[in-house]
């Protein structure tokens, strides 16, 4: 397949050269013997090292973020969210030569991006944001460390825990810090240690690690505190924009007034039928039962659900869920961070 691929490349008019693993395309990068301009990587590959650490790996060697595509024929949720957490575009096996070609001429017409520079603050609360320290507490080793790899690519500080004892036993006050908790854990859950950590006084910015439109953990996170939750597979750059969003609000009640107000806005064009519709869907109501309880036909209720969809600008259940709590005054309120 490779040999394949390159004459394939070749032919097409690029300047194609291969590698048969991970530690044979460093050695070619360390000897400066080819600089890409875009990489081609099979997800698992001999070697060691599979395709998102060797894009890891280029990427730190070359200090740029080369654009990398995947070929993969492990669609497993593991294997999606590390793709997706390190910005790399991915095409399953086997490959459409068309489709390949297309994203490989989209990739490179970009202009290369120059590294990211951290804006400079003058406030107090950004300063405090920007040397803020993110807990990340997950029992999935592959998980827990790719998110590390991603905050620190992004200049964060990074702490990571396999368990919710762990990270209490770990805890201490003093710094500026955000909490990254996975949902379900052995032992302890994420949502009791967002309990315990309320109840012990512990106003941490924490943001829950959700399964995909698991509406009834997100509700219950931000009732327990959370600022934010964000659903797996977990993408790059919801990750960091949830982070900062987290930072900016436990230290500035004007931006978390802010955001309520505006979630109400979002809520306001909604009719009184359409609320109650949303009030049972966020409850976990099927449509059949919303139906029956509303005295109107099924039909009615999805196209209901359409339009509310549609009007907040919600793109699952759960951020339904969020605007609904956010514009009700729900979630942590901005205390100093321990």
């Amino acid at each position: 397949m490779r040999e394949n691929l390159e004459l394939f490349l070749k032919e097409e008019g690029y300047d194609a050269a291969t590698a048969v693993d991970g530690p044979a395309a460093l050695e070619l990068a360390v000897r400066r013997t080819i600089r890409p301009d875009l990489v081609l990587a099979d997800y698992n590959l001999p070697g060691g090292m599979n395709g998102i650490q060797v894009c890891q790996k280029l990427r730190q060697e070359l200090s740029r973020p080369i654009p990398f595509i995947i070929l993969t024929g492990d669609i497993s949720t593991q294997a999606l969210r590390e793709i997706a957490l390190h910005d790399c575009v991915q095409f399953n096996k086997p490959v459409k030569l068309r489709e390949l070609t297309h994203a490989i001429e989209k990739l490179l017409a970009k202009p290369p991006a120059a590294p990211a520079e951290r804006p400079v603050h003058t406030d107090e609360a950004a300063i405090a944001s920007d040397r803020a320290k993110i807990f990340v507490v997950d029992d999935d080793d592959h998980i827990r460390e790719a998110i590390r790899t991603v905050l620190e690519d992004d200049g964060r500080l990074v702490e990571t825990y396999a368990s919710c004892e762990a990270f209490l036993e770990a805890l201490r006050p003093g710094h500026s810090a955000c909490l990254l908790i996975d949902a379900y854990l052995p032992g302890m859950s994420g949502l009791e240690l967002l309990q315990r950590l309320r109840d012990d006084g512990h106003h941490l910015p924490s943001i829950m690690i959700t399964g995909n439109s698991d509406v009834p953990m997100a509700v219950e996170a931000m009732k327990a505190g959370a600022l934010d939750f964000i659903e797996k597979p977990i993408g790059r750059d919801e990750l960091i924009a949830s982070i900062d969003r987290a930072l900016e609000l436990s230290q500035d009640s004007n931006k978390l007034q802010e955001w309520r107000e505006s979630a109400a806005t979002h809520l306001a064009g909604l009719t009184p039928r359409q609320r109650e519709v949303m009030e049972r869907v966020l409850a976990g109501q099927p449509s059949k039962n919303i139906a029956a309880d509303l005295g109107i036909s099924q039909r009615t209720v999805e196209n209901h659900r359409a339009s509310i969809m549609k009007r907040t600008g919600s793109k699952s259940l759960p951020a339904l869920a969020r605007l609904a709590l956010v514009a009700a005054g729900g979630g942590a309120e901005p205390e100093q961070a321990p």
